[in-house]
């Protein structure tokens, strides 16, 4: 049962300066993180890329900074690629993914991409069961896609694409949103 979303978690768009925080993250979360030269780069140099992070105060979780999660996409024509979505291990199971999942998916419509598709470790069952609560199916299997420890990929897609049912969409409005209460 996921606990109660704090309130004062917020949505924002990434920038070069949260780069540490974000690398810290990264690193916490994945066996074969992406390096600060990766991250820079779709914080700086994809055009298709877009970077969310959550924050809160830092009295609301034990760390050094605010982040507490971040969602790196891709909206690339009519394709809403989903790259990695990573969460504070203390704030995992009260929304915070599912939010910025959300988010990305809003901005996929909003930028008419009629398509999602992501891949997944075959191992990562919570984060499986997450995007098929938003509605992505597997559709394939990619052998060995993963390294450290070499893992097959789930491939799974959301055709066509929609807001998840009975979602609250997070609004970024001047560069800021509020995370709906789960």
């Amino acid at each position: 049962m996921a606990r109660e979303f704090p309130d004062e978690c917020r949505i924002v768009r990434a920038t070069v300066e949260m780069l540490p925080e974000l690398l810290e993250l990264e690193e916490a979360c994945f066996s074969a993180p992406w390096t600060r030269k990766m991250m820079e780069a779709e914080l700086t140099g994809n055009q298709f890329a877009r970077f969310l992070v959550a924050t809160v105060h830092q009295e609301v979780v034990p760390s050094d900074g605010t982040i507490v999660g971040y969602h790196c996409f891709w909206i690339v024509f009519e394709e809403l690629r989903l790259m990695n979505l990573a969460v504070h291990a203390s704030m995992r199971r009260r929304g915070v993914g599912r939010a910025l999942a959300i988010e990305a998916i809003s901005m996929g419509l909003a930028h008419a991409a009629t398509r999602a598709v992501l891949e997944v470790r075959s191992s990562n069952e919570p984060a499986q069961r997450l995007y098929r609560q938003l509605g992505f199916v597997p559709v394939s299997t990619r052998r060995s896609y993963y390294t450290n420890p070499i893992e097959d990929a789930v491939l799974m897609a959301m055709d066509p694409l929609v807001m998840p049912a009975g979602s609250q969409q997070t609004r970024i409005a001047g560069g800021e949103g509020v995370i709906p209460a789960q």
